[in-house]
């Protein structure tokens, strides 16, 4: 490996122009010109990183491929993130969410330096200064000028074979959770908490169910509305000071600066059946001005956990109805009696 071979140097500059701005937008002094919830930092810079390893990449293969742009473009991507797992700068459910946009990103810059080193062989050089100083001169117009914070609901209904009065007694207290009861998810896989347990300081409205996750996650849910066998919500509070900094990565902390739930709530209904139609509802803030990038996240990650949970109480509910269903069922000669023989 020749470190100053044109592709190897592609690579170890785009890694290291990646590093630099991950490591200076997190300064506290530098709030105000740069940050790492930023357009500016989840789109542009991998862009630039792209464009980066391609623009070096052309000078020993002129001729390349856009299937090849696209995925030599990826090379410094991954490094670049493996530096910030190893670095402990990042966790995986930051990795998991920005590699996405990340790969995408840097395909477009690959593609463009690809392009531009064929059609445009002239001022290549001040073309790799001006996309490289793109993301730093855009993102204080951004921190200061752009503010795209919205809510959003996240909802999602399952079918129970129980009646509404078994289900509603899932809901409030729920007892030690089983790692196999809520099975494999995409939230346990890129590693958020999985819930343990929730219990309540009493019924009714005012009450306070407290939800306890696995890694010393715990946040309450203040009881707003309550309707036995028909409907509980409540609304989210959360002190992110409590969660612990391992637990969640902390640009996607609960409670945090950028992303948090603020209402939930559970919704029972009854078919012709006497089956439960259970409806699992989360208001949602969002604060980064990724628009449906991220709206995409957080639909995304809320209704895995919902299922997840929905789940749960399924299982629970018919599990309860079956064996009381076999607990009460009449014996053969109190069956044949009622029968009339």
């Amino acid at each position: 490996m020749n470190p100053k071979h044109p592709k190897y140097i592609g690579i170890i500059l785009g890694v290291l122009y990646g590093l630099s701005l991950r490591l200076l937008w997190e300064l506290e002094a530098l709030r105000d010109i740069g940050g790492l919830v930023t357009v500016s930092f989840m789109f542009f810079v991998p862009f630039a990183i792209g464009f980066i390893r391609i623009h070096f990449e052309c000078k020993v293969t002129a001729d390349l491929s856009v299937g090849k742009m696209i995925t030599i473009s990826w090379q410094p991507i991954f490094f670049f993130l493996l530096a910030t797992v190893v670095t402990l700068l990042e966790g995986s459910i930051c990795i998991a969410m920005a590699l996405p946009a990340f790969m995408f990103f840097s395909s477009l810059g690959g593609v463009a330096a690809g392009y531009l080193n064929r059609y445009i062989a002239s001022r290549r050089n001040t073309t790799l200064m001006s996309v490289a100083l793109f993301p730093i001169l855009i993102a204080p117009i951004e921190i200061n000028y752009l503010e795209l914070s919205k809510t959003y609901t996240v909802e999602n209904t399952i079918t129970i074979s129980a009646p509404p009065n078994v289900v509603w007694n899932q809901l409030g207290q729920v007892t030690d959770i089983e790692p196999e009861e809520l099975g494999v998810s995409l939230t346990s896989l890129i590693g958020v908490p999985r819930p343990i347990r929730a219990s309540m300081s009493a019924g009714g409205i005012g009450a306070v169910r407290t939800s306890e996750w696995e890694k010393g996650v715990l946040f309450r849910e203040v009881i707003t509305s309550w309707e036995p066998g028909k409907k509980m919500t409540y609304s989210f509070d959360i002190d992110p000071e409590v969660i612990p900094d391992h637990a969640l990565d902390k640009h996607v902390k609960l409670g945090g600066e950028y992303f948090s739930p603020l209402e939930g709530g559970y919704y029972l209904s009854e078919d012709g059946s006497g089956n439960t139609f259970l409806t699992l509802k989360t208001r949602l803030i969002d604060n980064t001005n990724f628009g449906v990038y991220s709206r995409i996240w957080g639909e995304l990650i809320f209704r895995d956990f919902h299922n997840s949970l929905l789940k749960l109480m399924k299982s629970r509910a018919e599990k309860f109805t079956h064996n009381k269903s076999i607990n009460y069922a009449p014996s053969a000669p109190d069956a044949l009696t009622r029968a009339g023989y």
